[in-house]
């Protein structure tokens, strides 16, 4: 089953199951696919584009979690909390910190040395499976920046 037909199956079950925040979250998710696909000029997304989808509305859900924190909105924090662990129910898992190094070692050791191109490589390899951050902390480690 593709990742397109599993978000709608997980829609009708929601909506069955009358579970509002995950109704309303897939319903959005959707509408973001749908956007996407008519930006593209597509009828239907391939796994890899809705997993960069999936990725955005996640981003939105952690930036809106950390303004929410600072602003002391408990309330608001907590939805979106709610909002974030279904949509991260899509992703892949992630790569761990140490399977990272193994592939920013491997990068390092091919002659890429440069801030820039490293993190692109390791990006590349990571497919999608390591956070932005963490790779940028483990870099600027490795090159002593």
């Amino acid at each position: 089953m593709s990742l397109g037909q599993n978000i709608e199956n997980d829609l009708k079950m929601a909506l069955k199951a009358r579970e509002d925040t995950k109704v309303s979250t897939l319903r959005l998710l959707k509408s973001a696919i749908k956007n996407m696909a008519i930006e593209k000029k597509q009828a239907e997304l391939a796994d890899a584009d809705l997993l960069s989808v999936i990725r955005k509305e996640l981003k939105k859900r952690q930036d809106s979690m950390d303004a929410y924190q600072k602003a002391s909105r408990k309330d608001l924090f907590i939805k979106e909390q709610q909002e974030a662990d279904i949509l991260i129910k899509y992703l892949p898992a992630m790569l761990s910190e140490e399977e990272i190094k193994k592939i920013l070692n491997t990068a390092f050791e091919s002659g890429i040395d440069q801030f820039g191109p490293l993190m692109k490589e390791v990006i590349a390899k990571a497919q999608g499976q390591a956070d932005g951050n963490l790779v940028q902390r483990l870099v600027k480690e490795k090159l002593g920046i």
